[in-house]
């Protein structure tokens, strides 16, 4: 027994570095596991003769899975502190990801699917916990920007990997496995690595029914429904647009998801070090820096309807995934500057939510405007939603300039 306390003694993380790497390892392999539903998406139509109103069910219940366990997962972290149940959850969406791959039908699926989204649900409270308690002070911010790169990171690797086992004769289902084994092996390190900070003693229920009692902090988290319409839809529709209409293969459709990605995750680290060095406060910062995000959104929406060839919808994308899947730090970075320090965390979590619901509704709604007008209907949607958005942050950027 003494020897196995020594080993894991001596794989423990040490310094913020070796907890930033840990961590981010974690939340890199979980997003792998997540965004693989986006990246399957041609291939479930294919395998199941489902239509594009279905894919949209099936990324809604994706999500509602997801939303609906954020909140108790968040009062289980309280009670049992962050590393058990950052391992038992990053298990569960392994074998989450297996277990998928042998649904004989549809409905099956989206059981497997909602599972999927509920385990992920341990991602944002507990890897945000396990910075608070294992990062100092002086490197928090900076170890929390490299640990939300973790999340368009783990989306990118599985918009590659999967689309390209899916091209093979060993078909998709071997992404997943491979993906699944992978994170039954991390959880099981983070496990071991991971010298835990303790329970939190905070207790913040009610803590969003107060927040949205503020009347700038519930105009904020209403834009954030919007924008998250077109964050979550977007990564669902690119792979399946860029396939079917532009006529890429699906190949590069995945490899244009990809670049999105990664522009996403410069975007967070762009726009955060650009929020820095604005003159005024936080708010007003912030708030120029979202208001020019939602109004490219727009903008770039609009212009992927006219895409006519792969290269153009490769730079279109990007550019899209720069400020659509970049503006989630600075989106935060506000609601912390409208509540009070010891609120932060039931506001984000709040603010998680209004992401999560503009997801549940905008991807089906999109779909069945795919399948019933077209694709150029169906982007302009979003375009709306950001259109949307940016009207009610130029009213709450007037309020506090």
């Amino acid at each position: 027994m003494s020897g196995l306390t020594d080993v894991s003694s001596n794989v423990r993380a040490r310094g913020w570095k070796g907890y930033t790497a840990l961590i981010l390892g974690w939340q890199v392999t979980a997003s792998i596991c997540f965004y693989s539903i986006y990246a399957v998406t041609p291939f479930v139509r294919n395998e199941y003769g489902v239509s594009a109103t279905y894919i949209g069910v099936m990324m809604t219940a994706l999500m509602t899975g997801y939303t609906l366990c954020l909140l108790p997962v968040g009062s289980i972290i309280d009670r049992y502190g962050e590393a058990l149940v950052l391992s038992v959850g990053l298990l569960g969406l392994g074998v989450a990801a297996v277990v998928l791959t042998m649904a004989p039908s549809y409905p099956v699926l989206l059981v497997c699917v909602f599972v999927l989204g509920a385990f992920y649900a341990t991602a944002m409270p507990g890897t945000n916990t396990a910075v608070f308690n294992a990062i100092p002070q002086e490197r928090l911010n900076f170890s929390m920007g490299i640990k939300q790169v973790g999340v368009t990171a783990g989306s990118g690797i599985s918009a590659l990997v999967i689309p390209w086992f899916g091209a093979t004769r060993f078909g998709w289902e071997a992404g997943f496995i491979l993906a699944g084994a992978i994170a039954l092996l991390v959880a099981v390190g983070f496990w071991i690595a991971y010298d835990e900070g303790g329970p939190s003693e905070t207790d913040d229920d009610g803590g969003i029914r107060g927040h949205l009692a503020n009347v700038e902090y519930a105009i904020l988290t209403v834009a954030g429904f919007f924008l998250g319409a077109g964050l979550f839809t977007t990564t669902g529709y690119t792979i399946l647009y860029v396939d079917e209409v532009v006529g890429a293969g699906v190949v590069f459709a995945g490899i244009t998801l990809a670049a999105a990605q990664v522009a996403g995750s410069t975007g967070r680290i762009a726009f955060g070090w650009l929020a820095d060095r604005l003159s005024g406060s936080l708010t007003t910062s912030t708030l120029a820096i979202l208001i020019a995000q939602a109004g490219a959104s727009v903008v770039l929406f609009v212009a992927v309807t006219v895409v006519d060839s792969p290269v153009v919808a490769l730079v279109l994308f990007s550019l899209l995934g720069f400020v659509i899947l970049g503006f989630t730090g600075i989106y935060y970075s506000c609601i912390g500057s409208l509540v009070s320090s010891d609120g932060i965390a039931s506001a984000t979590a709040g603010g998680q939510l209004a992401l999560n619901s503009g997801a549940l509704f905008a991807p089906p709604a999109f779909g069945y405007l795919v399948d019933s007008i077209g694709y150029g209907a169906a982007w302009s949607l979003l375009a709306l939603s950001s259109l949307v958005a940016l009207g009610l942050l130029i009213v709450l950027y007037r309020r506090n300039s």
